[in-house]
């Protein structure tokens, strides 16, 4: 009962935030709902006039329910299917993933930009979007408006994405009669999985090929998302040699090692064996539809402790690394899918 008392009025108003804007979400797919529930907590979050009451259960929204959205996407994964079908596509997201990473280090090296927000670009362009930063704001302690500052990059070039690839995969010459090509593109150079949908469906609607390319490029996305194990991992043990050291020179692993990370391997595990035992993967969808509601509640909280105006000054070189970024991962998708013969 102490635990409503103090939470229960702000999960409470994220849940019913959180509501609208996912159905919203479901009308607009190339937006989506969380970027709406940010927009939403941020119009909201600036005309409350007692914050107070609410603020405990805001916190543990935006830190606590983020987490175990991403212990639930486990929950829409089967490795031996993803791993078996993106084997293919495997050389280029390794690749595109590491473009995305290095020219965040050289933006926050040498472009002057806070740590946290690089991080979480490189992380969300490389990876799969919010999902990525949902993971990993809590390994690096980023705090709401870090994670909103990057959602909303990534939203822009999502958005962008979803509306210029399928004009741009003609101009260049994508094989119109296989969805092959196009989808492993889409997969690798799109950084979130609604705007992956969004252009994979355009081009299977435009020449007719049923679900070809959004089947290719919503199996080549969820390769890319299987990443997010190994990147969370990798920072949390560098934050731990570097960040985390007590009075006695000691590390201290309980604060930043992402426990939540293991479950969602777990999860994923799950999923897999109960499939390969004969069990309907749709069974596992309502858990998948939850973390998605349990993001679009974390990003109303999110929404809600930032600071618009604060945002807007800070916006320009946030900007300028998601579309250096957003440049990069085509570039060398392109590339690569022309080395390897797909394309």
């Amino acid at each position: 009962m102490s635990f409503l008392r103090k939470n229960g009025s702000g999960i409470l108003l994220c849940f019913i935030i959180a509501l609208i804007c996912n159905f919203l979400g479901k009308k607009f797919p190339v937006i989506g709902g969380a970027v709406i529930a940010i927009l939403a907590g941020m119009v909201i979050g600036t005309f409350m006039k007692d914050k107070g009451k609410f603020s405990a259960g805001i916190k543990f929204t935006s830190k606590k329910v983020l987490q175990y959205a991403v212990v639930l996407l486990g929950f829409g994964m089967n490795l031996g299917v993803v791993i078996h079908t993106g084997e293919e596509s495997l050389p280029i997201i390794l690749c595109t993933i590491t473009t995305s990473l290095v020219i965040a280090f050289l933006w926050y090296k040498f472009g002057h930009l806070d740590k946290d927000i690089a991080t979480l670009i490189g992380v969300g362009s490389s990876i799969c979007g919010g999902s990525a930063i949902a993971a990993t704001a809590p390994v690096i302690d980023a705090n709401e408006e870090e994670v909103a500052q990057a959602i909303s990059v990534i939203f822009f070039f999502n958005v962008l994405a979803a509306l210029l690839f399928p004009t741009f995969g003609h101009l260049i010459g994508f094989s119109t009669t296989s969805g092959h090509a196009f989808g492993v593109f889409a997969g690798t150079a799109v950084n979130d999985t609604s705007s992956v949908t969004a252009a994979a469906s355009t081009w299977d609607n435009l020449y007719k090929l049923g679900t070809q390319t959004l089947d290719e490029a919503v199996t080549v996305k969820l390769t890319r998302t299987l990443a997010i194990i190994p990147i969370t991992l990798s920072i949390a043990i560098y934050r731990v040699k570097h960040d985390h050291i007590d009075e006695q020179g000691r590390v201290s692993i309980k604060q930043v090692f992402p426990f939540f990370i293991i479950y969602f391997v777990i999860a994923s595990l799950i999923t897999t064996i109960a499939v390969n035992m004969g069990v309907d993967i749709e069974v596992f969808h309502p858990f998948k539809e939850l973390s998605k509601f349990f993001i679009v509640m974390a990003m109303a909280a999110i929404g809600l402790n930032t600071d618009i105006v604060k945002l807007v000054k800070s916006g320009g070189k946030p900007i300028l690394l998601g579309f250096s970024c957003f440049i990069g991962i085509t570039i060398v998708s392109l590339a690569l899918q022309h080395i390897l013969h797909i394309w």
